[in-house]
């Protein structure tokens, strides 16, 4: 059916809206319309949002102001945590045409066919996202990337973390059916997808919710049965998540030696205040452990800094810990103010200011830890999923999640999906760097 329709996307925030932006995406081709780039002509521009900071709100309202730029007759929907949280504030702006919320966004594939007949009059598709009790699956909705594929397990929070607006966008925890996942990941194992990403908002809380009850280990041990994938990796997960099964499962080979964590901060008082259900002895305790367990482990986290109450010396107590596990990288994020969250109510509010200039002591520091990590793998064997090809070099990620760049001096012709040993001679840029 050709329609010569065309819809373009933009999506912002994390792999769980990515892989959300995929189902509609190929819904709609699946219909007739031509996918094209958001800054070309286009009858429908739609924007997958996020509220995680006001940085992000920013950026989806900015990018719903450009939208009809190359076609002001076009319709701009937006959706997303953003559209679930402050839909009328989005209706608000010019450009706007349709709001609908994470709750309503499998109706998006409808609302643009009946758009096709006539104009909808209701402009505003919100319900209560608390109501949901089930997650929804998505048809067509593997997100891939060259030589990964992330397979969606999760969605919604129950922590409530007193400064965080996701549980609002996305709902309370519901996991998704046990054997639609592994059905998934067999699929992508016949398509020829070695590594697989598994993804969620609280991937940790995984199987609580289904009637029959099951576990994230489950799961894993699960996948690891399946022929054809050789890497599994684990989106994120929290400290207090990482239990004496959860290392067992981890000493799997099929599973990837890298861990992202949900840190946030590493003193004890701020974990308090944050609501978050761990303290430092903990963190410093578990993630220990693992590395015992799997020496050649490798940890990224995300950070908060300037949090309410957040004195100097709480923001050191963060920083030591931190140097003291040494990370191979850091998200270090600003505290950011996010309305109907228990912190806006917290004392002690850091100046902004002081916010950005930890930010960035603390970036600095990890640029030093950054090295010496790199540096220990030089005269070493890493195995490489190779990625892509540029420039007479290959690119990939070792098993422990450490960006390497293959120098091509003897012609040899790899493919994408390769597999490799490869042996590190150098560092250029933070990059780990091999010859063939």
């Amino acid at each position: 059916m050709s329609l010569n329709k065309k819809v373009a996307f933009y999506t912002l925030g994390c792999k769980v809206n990515q892989y959300e932006t995929e189902s509609l995406k190929t819904k709609l081709m699946n219909l007739g319309y031509e996918n094209v780039e958001f800054e070309e002509y286009s009858d429908y521009y739609i924007v997958n949002s996020c509220t995680v900071t006001s940085i992000a709100d920013k950026k989806t309202r900015n990018i719903l102001r450009r939208a009809k730029k190359n076609n002001p007759k076009s319709k701009v929907i937006v959706t997303g945590c953003y559209a679930q949280t402050n839909g009328e504030e989005l209706l608000n702006i010019d450009e706007v045409d349709y709001v609908v919320g994470n709750s309503n966004k499998e109706e998006i594939v409808n609302l643009v066919k009946e758009l096709e007949k006539n104009e909808v009059k209701n402009h505003l598709m919100i319900s209560d996202i608390f109501m949901e009790k089930k997650y929804k699956e998505l048809e067509f909705s593997t997100l891939r990337e060259m030589s990964r594929a992330y397979i969606k397990i999760q969605d919604g929070c129950n922590n409530f973390c007193s400064y965080c607006k996701i549980p609002f966008g996305r709902g309370r925890s519901r996991s998704r059916d046990f054997q639609n996942i592994l059905e998934e990941a067999r699929k992508l194992s016949l398509e020829g997808y070695k590594e697989i990403i598994l993804i969620g908002i609280n991937i940790g809380d995984y199987g609580k919710d289904l009637d029959i009850p099951r576990t994230f280990e489950e799961l894993l041990e699960e996948i690891v049965k399946i022929e054809g994938i050789t890497r599994i990796r684990i989106g994120s997960i929290y400290p207090d998540r990482i239990s004496d099964r959860f290392i067992e499962v981890m000493k799997n080979k099929k599973i990837m030696p890298h861990l992202h964590i949900s840190l946030q901060s590493c003193d004890d008082e701020i974990l308090r205040l944050m609501r978050r259900n761990y303290g430092t002895t903990l963190i410093k305790e578990r993630l220990k452990k693992l590395r015992d367990n799997i020496p050649e482990i490798e940890y990224t986290a995300d950070v908060i800094v300037g949090f309410p109450g957040e004195t100097k010396e709480r923001y050191e107590n963060t920083k030591k810990v931190i140097e003291k596990i040494k990370f191979s990288d850091l998200h270090v994020f600003p505290y950011s103010e996010r309305e109907n969250t228990q912190a806006v109510k917290l004392d002690g509010k850091v100046d902004i200011h002081q916010r950005k200039m930890r930010v960035i002591d603390l970036e600095n520091a990890q640029k030093e830890i950054n090295r010496i990590i790199r540096e220990k793998y030089i005269g070493k064997k890493v195995q490489v999923l190779i990625e892509e090809e540029k420039e007479n070099s290959y690119y990939g990620y070792s098993q422990n999640y450490l960006r390497v760049k293959i120098k091509n001096k003897t012609g040899i012709k790899l493919q994408v999906n390769d597999e490799i040993n490869i042996e590190i001679i150098s560092i250029e840029k933070g990059m780990l760097i091999g010859e063939l």
